[in-house]
């Protein structure tokens, strides 16, 4: 069996595996949701700006209430223990491909693995706050100041490893310069700010999450875009002998396929009707590992054409404040825009799956630019 073949069998295994196991969580998972009531007690009612949201909550009073926040739980937990179960499998000896097969590694996955957990368990005190938080934090979870500088310390944390023990120092900027490979551009110690502000943009695209089934769909198409491209890189990596990178490379491919696994599954039961939300423990998870994965792949510059769903999504909610300051009108009829369409009278499910269109469309435009 070549090294291409396994490397293939693995990939598709572990999500597969991951798939399965979250599957069988799963019923656990909900049960256990709906025994501790683990959702809002009422619907939101006002915009970020403090004006009443009579639209949204015309369109999610009834949903928001009774159905549980925490179904993100079902994604990182099943990474984690796929992860940690071929982790511990590869201390036997035989048979030889449980070594092969581990894909926990210092440059391919201790530092998106850490993103995810802290990023997810962040998230998780959120929720649990917004269900069962007193005083200020009823209803509305952390205060954003709180949760923005636990993202910050995040993103922190991700600059410094890339840049002192990845010595990490350049972004690859494609379509110029050597056309059409693009060049290495070197901004040294800035990578460090770069992360914390691209870590902080990604979670602000966390407002896709308002759809059942949408954020789920969404991020999977982002993931298996970076599962393409780092087996690319490390098909490259091993053809020019460096079996380090290429190893890490694979590693990282196989991690993201195995957070696509979870995410079918988070899918199978989010579809409408939903039996759970994504919420901010999923979410903050998802998008602080995004993040470091566009940065391991060097793809940070193509990453908001993969994640063009998340920049719209939040671009929107951008343009309507901006709209209201300066204009006194709205452009749409709410934020974020999947919203405005479910007000226009599109159903849910037809907002839903447009959207995923669209996502697989700038996926396949962003990974082709990359590959190039």
């Amino acid at each position: 069996m070549t090294l291409f073949t396994f490397n293939v069998i693995k990939f598709f295994s572990i999500a597969a595996i991951t798939a399965s196991l979250s599957f069988l969580l799963a019923p656990f998972l909900i049960k256990l949701l709906y025994k501790f009531k683990f959702w809002k007690k009422e619907a939101r009612a006002k915009t970020i700006t403090g004006e009443q949201a009579n639209i949204f909550y015309s369109l999610h009073k009834e949903k928001e209430v009774g159905t549980p926040r925490g179904g993100g739980l079902l994604i990182w937990i099943s990474v984690l223990l796929v992860i940690f179960l071929f982790f511990g499998l590869s201390f036997f000896p035989n048979p030889w491909w449980l070594k092969k097969i581990n894909f926990l590694s210092r440059s391919g996955t201790w530092l998106p693995l850490f993103a995810l957990v802290a990023g997810s368990i962040v998230g998780l005190i959120d929720d649990a706050l917004t269900v069962f938080g007193k005083g200020k934090y009823i209803g509305g979870g952390m205060s954003f100041k709180r949760r923005l500088s636990f993202v910050f310390l995040i993103g922190l944390i991700g600059g410094l490893w890339f840049y002192f023990l990845l010595g990490w120092k350049t972004i690859h900027i494609p379509l110029i310069g050597n056309f059409p490979q693009g060049v290495d551009f070197t901004i040294g110690i800035w990578i460090i700010p770069l992360f914390i502000l691209v870590m902080l943009a990604s979670w602000s695209g966390g407002v896709v999450d308002g759809l059942d089934g949408l954020a789920g769909g969404v991020f999977a198409t982002i993931f298996g875009a970076f599962s393409i491209i780092a087996f690319s890189q490390g098909q490259s990596a091993l053809a020019s002998g460096n079996m380090a990178l290429a190893t890490g490379k694979f590693d990282l491919a196989t991690f993201c396929l195995a957070i696509v696994g979870a995410l079918f599954t988070f899918l199978w039961f989010n579809i409408p009707p939903a039996r759970f939300f994504m919420s901010e423990t999923g979410i903050l998870g998802l998008t602080s590992t995004m993040t470091v994965v566009a940065f391991l792949t060097d793809s940070v510059v193509v990453l908001p054409i993969i994640a063009g769903i998340l920049v719209l999504e939040v671009g929107s909610i951008i343009l309507q404040l901006l709209s209201k300051k300066f204009r006194h009108k709205k452009i749409w009829l709410s934020t974020p825009i999947h919203h405005h369409f479910e007000a226009k009278g599109w159903p849910s499910y037809k907002v839903t799956m447009r959207f995923w269109i669209i996502s697989v469309i700038l996926a396949v435009i962003g990974v082709a630019i990359r590959l190039l």
